[in-house]
């Protein structure tokens, strides 16, 4: 584990004197997560696999020095597999560490947080899970919460949804609501913007009129 501290550290000379881009490849990401979802589910542990994809993931976009390890062509495949095994011990089971090893084995370790992403995706359209992000200047109250839900299931299909939710505070008030391809903006941010349009245009004089 000391090994993983230093290699992630902003002082690493390893990752600052070398640049590099991740190129993304989402037909082989989802590929590889299809795979991987098919297995679990034949042995069972479909659960347990998609658990330490959400750890991974979580892993992966709070420790960006960790993915640019993970990325690198100047570090070898044994150790990227050394320090894996150091930072996701107890973390992730037998099953989700051997698919790990044979994308580091394959030379796909690159495209793991991309993997694990289309792996969660194709996880929630398999259970019918819909995300539903909720963006408000501050915090939503319970009460907020749960009117939306209420009202997204009594006029759409959704059923089974996942509430994430964002705080943007140059929102100044109301909401920005997102499922899937469709997007509510009640902030009043927007109606400020859509107001000084209505003035550059004269639609506002119009419209008053």
């Amino acid at each position: 584990m000391r090994a993983a501290r230093h290699l992630f550290s902003p002082r690493s000379s390893q990752l600052k004197a070398h640049s590099f881009t991740i190129m993304r490849n989402p037909r082989l990401s989802n590929r590889y997560a299809k795979s991987l979802l098919d297995l679990a589910t034949e042995k069972g542990s479909l659960e347990t696999v998609y658990q330490d994809m959400l750890t991974l993931q979580k892993l992966c976009k709070g420790n960006p020095d960790f993915v640019k390890m993970i990325s690198s062509p100047i570090i070898t495949s044994d150790k990227k597999l050394k320090i894996v095994e150091a930072v996701t011990s107890d973390k992730v089971g037998e099953l989700t560490a051997g698919f790990i090893r044979l994308l580091i084995s394959k030379t796909r370790e690159a495209n793991l947080a991309e993997i694990v992403d289309a792996f969660i995706t194709q996880y929630k359209q398999q259970k019918n899970i819909y995300t539903v992000k909720l963006t408000t200047a501050m915090p939503a109250s319970e009460e907020l919460k749960n009117r939306i839900l209420s009202q997204i299931r009594a006029t759409s299909d959704m059923d089974n949804i996942e509430l994430e939710t964002i705080v943007n505070e140059k929102l100044i008030g109301g909401f920005v609501l997102q499922a899937g391809d469709k997007l509510i903006d009640a902030s009043i941010s927007y109606d400020l913007k859509e107001i000084a349009k209505q003035f550059e245009n004269n639609d506002f004089i119009y419209k008053v009129r």
